[in-house]
């Protein structure tokens, strides 16, 4: 493992695997980075197919703690695996936001209004660290 941004650990694997996903974006994650590259969403800077611990997600902007999902048809039969995924990422204090392919493709525009504002809600202390969460 190696030492990530803000002392999460990073399987060498993911960080290999992340490098080929950033080749081989699909067409949804394509229009979706095109709003957030260029911290085109009031400064936020995103990171596509970034690794955090032995996870890569689609998109991820470290100030403020968010992740953003992109959902395809095998996530139906996945849902265990990214319930497990979306606890893990939380206990580091990320939130995680899922949006269904075609979600983002019939209107991107209430997509990214989503994502400012879950960007103006604190993150609240994930437990462990400071206040406890109920």
């Amino acid at each position: 493992m190696l030492r990530g941004e803000g002392g999460i650990y990073v399987e060498r694997e993911a960080l290999v695997n992340a490098r080929a996903l950033r080749q081989t974006m699909t067409p949804t994650e394509r229009v979706l980075w095109k709003a957030l590259r260029n911290q085109q969403i009031n400064g936020l800077k995103f990171r596509r197919q970034h690794p955090i611990g032995p996870y890569i997600v689609d998109y991820c902007c470290l100030h403020p703690q968010i992740v953003i999902e992109l959902d395809g048809p095998i996530h139906d039969s996945q849902v265990e695996y990214d319930a497990d995924r979306d606890e893990y990422l939380r206990t580091l204090g990320f939130r995680v936001l899922r949006f269904r392919n075609d979600e983002v493709l019939a209107d991107l525009g209430v997509i990214l209004e989503r994502i400012w504002q879950q960007a103006l809600i604190p993150n609240p202390s994930p437990c462990g660290r400071g206040e406890k969460t109920a």
